[in-house]
Formats: C-alpha cells, sequence, structure tokens
C-alpha cells in the first residue's frame, strides 16, 4: 500500500467509559487497575500511567476521563506501516483529542466521550468501518 488513505480499516468499541489515570513513577501496580476486559499500564522514569474502566478508579487518583476505546481489528505485521496515521489522522483533522495504545497485535485509540459521534463521522467518511458495538 503507498498511502495511508488506501488503508481501510474495521475496528470496535470496547464496552464501558475509561479512565486515564497518573500514579507517582514509584508507585506499586494497584489491584483496581488491572479489573476488566482492557487495561493498560506504562512506567517511564518520570510518570506511571494507567488506563482501566473508569468503574475501578477510586477517589482521589489523579485522572482524566471519560474516554471510550476503539479497538482496531488486528493483527498487524511490524513491518506493515500507516496503520494508527490512517485511523487517528481524519481525528486530528476534526479537532478531536486522542489517546493511543498498542499492542503486540493492534492499536487501541481512546476518544473523549462527548467527542464520539464527530470521532465515528471522521473515522467512517476516512473509509475504516465499526464493526460491533
Amino acid at each position: 500500500m503507498s498511502g495511508q488513505s488506501q488503508l481501510r480499516l474495521r475496528f470496535r468499541r470496547l464496552l464501558g467509559d475509561y479512565a486515564v489515570c497518573r500514579l507517582a513513577p514509584e508507585a506499586a501496580i494497584p489491584p483496581w487497575a488491572t479489573r476488566g476486559e482492557f487495561f493498560s499500564v506504562t512506567r517511564t522514569a518520570d510518570e506511571f500511567s494507567i488506563v482501566c474502566s473508569l468503574a475501578n478508579v477510586p477517589p482521589g487518583i489523579k485522572a482524566e476521563s471519560p474516554w471510550v476505546c476503539l479497538q482496531l481489528e488486528g493483527p498487524f505485521a511490524f513491518e506493515q506501516v500507516g496503520i494508527l496515521a490512517s485511523f487517528i489522522s481524519p481525528l486530528a483533522a476534526r479537532g478531536v483529542s486522542i489517546f493511543a495504545i498498542s499492542t503486540f497485535d493492534t492499536d487501541c485509540v481512546l476518544v473523549k466521550k462527548e467527542s464520539l459521534p464527530q470521532a465515528l463521522d471522521a473515522v467512517r467518511e476516512a473509509g475504516h468501518a465499526l464493526v460491533s458495538e
């Protein structure tokens, strides 16, 4: 495939609302973070981020929410280029903020819940297909 515009991806919306949380860099992984169908834990020298079900987040945790998760239907080969770009470029063009997470086989794109209608319109207009909700 020679250009991003030629990619036609299939995706699904994961059930529920999600939160993007920030903990201290040295914090242990809390048990509430790893409950549910989808979660992500990422640590750098400067921060510790958790994406998990909004319902799991206890009071007092620094978090941005609510987000919805759009999961691209993979698997994708590591050599395949432009996958994430083809999905998020239409979102950027519409001013939709995203939080992206990649796994071994696929990509997940979180969008703020209030932006979901315009996000779905943007990716559908770009030729991507919602396969289930």
